[in-house]
Order: structure tokens, then sequence, then C-alpha cells
């Protein structure tokens, strides 16, 4: 038990670790934790989309698909070219005395591989969720963030991930609550 609560305690510090890309952007911030909540509750949406994924497996996918950041941080693509992060030791690591840790295991690698369309579907999830950032961003006067947006929807692997997309570009991010009054 003690190595399970130890896993929650270190699956805690996401909410510490701060996405890094936002650097560049000059605005906008959110914390390894927030990113995963919300590309987790994209992929739930994904889920009822498409039904005939695994429902589960997409949502666990995205939930522990940046667990390794527990030890590693969060790299953005310039610190990339620069730092080799070894997140298979970090998985290793974090998972090597759970009874449970084959699995999470298992599924941060199948994200990783992107070849199953849960695995696709949660990437599209991870890239949704800048996009809805970027888009808000966009919106409250960030002009820097309409070039990312162009370069992000290249990654994009799935039908639904694309008009999911499609959609957040053409609605306002206050909208949802605007409309009523």
């Amino acid at each position: 038990m003690e190595n399970i609560i130890n896993l929650l305690f270190e699956a805690k510090m996401l909410k510490n670790i701060p996405r890094s890309g936002y650097h560049f952007l000059g605005t906008g911030k959110e914390s390894v934790a927030e990113h995963s909540f919300i590309i987790t509750f994209i992929a739930y949406v994904m889920s009822k989309m498409v039904p005939e994924v695994d429902e589960l497996r997409l949502i666990s996918m995205c939930l522990l698909h940046d667990l390794p950041e527990t030890r590693i941080g969060d790299l953005n693509y310039v610190q990339k070219k620069y730092v080799t992060a070894n997140e298979s030791k970090a998985i290793e690591d974090i998972t090597r005395d759970i009874p449970f840790g084959t699995s999470m295991t298992e599924l941060i690698d199948e994200f990783n591989r992107c070849e199953s369309i849960e695995a696709k579907l949660a990437r599209d999830a991870d890239q949704i969720s800048f996009i809805l950032d970027l888009k808000a961003l966009s919106d409250s006067g960030n002009r820097s963030s309409g070039k990312w947006i162009s370069h992000i929807l290249g990654r994009l692997k799935t039908e639904t991930g694309k008009k999911i997309t499609e959609v957040i570009l053409r609605t306002e991010a206050d909208s949802w609550w605007f409309k009523d009054f």
C-alpha cells in the first residue's frame, strides 16, 4: 500500500509542474495536471462520438500519458532539440513497485506508439487541448497563437479530432456562457 500512496503523492506533483510551451506565447499558463484533466475530458467526449473505442482505455491513456513528467519535467520543442529525457527509465521507476504498474506502462507505451484508434484519439485530445487554449488566447488578443494553431493542425490523426477542431476554430471561446445573456 505504501508504494501506491507514494504514487499518489508523485502524481500530485503534476499540479506543480508548469507546461513549458506557454513561455513562448507570452500569455497563458497551465500545469501538467490541468492539461491532463482537460485531455481526459476531451477523450471522454470523443469516446461518446466514437462508440466503438474502448472508453476506459482511451481515458486511462490520457490520464497517464504525462505521468513521467513528474521526473523529467515538461520539455517544449525547443528544449527537446538540446535535452534528451529518458522517459522509459522514468516510467520504469514510477511503476516498478506498483501491483498494476505493467498496465500503466502498457497504456503509456500505447499512447507513445500511436497505432491503436484509442492512442490516435488520445493524441488528438492532447493536441485539441492546446488548440482550445490557443483559440481562447487568440480571442483575447494574443496574435502569436494563430501561428501555433496552423502548425498544430497537421498533428491531428483522426477525423473526429479534425471535426472537433474545425468547430473550435469557428467558435468564440466565451460563446458557451455568453449565449445565455
